[in-house]
């Protein structure tokens, strides 16, 4: 296991960062976070970057970061955006790059964990719940076709989805 990456993907909320951070800890590996060093490198949030630049700007952002780690990262679990393996070059990156967990959660489980976050571009407005079914559905099968490995995160501690992620990695 020595060397290789953990990538974890899946839709905002569904716990990549919380997890990341622990499994990260319990492997002794780094932990990156791919929003929160668009953010650093960009000076602003992603919020700001979708309302100034718009989504496509954004994923141009992410796909350009995943080319400048791709060779270099070693020993780390990689959190990425929600909407990172959308693009068919993002899931040929992250697959390279390490080992790709998609942690999967329900449409309801993410708003119940998202409920009073406001950091969210996507989920900003007047129907979150049918706005976070519609991409949850259209993204799906992406997560589904990076993924090494499949994690359900439903009703489920971090403490309990880092073991099933430490088991199925081995």
């Amino acid at each position: 296991m020595k060397g290789k990456n953990i990538i974890l993907i899946g839709f905002m909320g569904s716990g990549k960062t919380s997890v990341g951070k622990i499994l990260s800890e319990k492997l002794n590996y780094d932990f990156k976070d791919t929003d929160e060093m668009i953010e650093t490198l960009e000076d602003t949030t992603i919020n700001n970057i979708f309302r100034l630049h718009g989504e496509e700007f954004f994923r141009d952002l992410e796909t350009t970061l995943l080319l400048s780690l791709k060779d270099t990262m070693r020993n780390t679990v990689l959190s990425t955006g929600g909407g990172m393996p959308v693009r068919e070059s993002n899931r040929k990156i992250l697959k390279e790059m390490g080992q790709v967990v998609f942690l999967r959660a329900s449409a309801d489980s993410i708003l119940k964990r998202l409920s009073g976050d406001t950091t969210r571009p996507l989920l900003k407005n007047k129907n979150p719940k049918e706005t976070a079914e519609r991409l949850l559905a259209q993204r799906t099968p992406y997560y589904e076709e990076a993924a090494d490995v499949i994690i359900d995160t439903d009703n489920k501690a971090i403490d309990d989805i880092v073991g099933e992620i430490l088991n199925a990695i081995k």
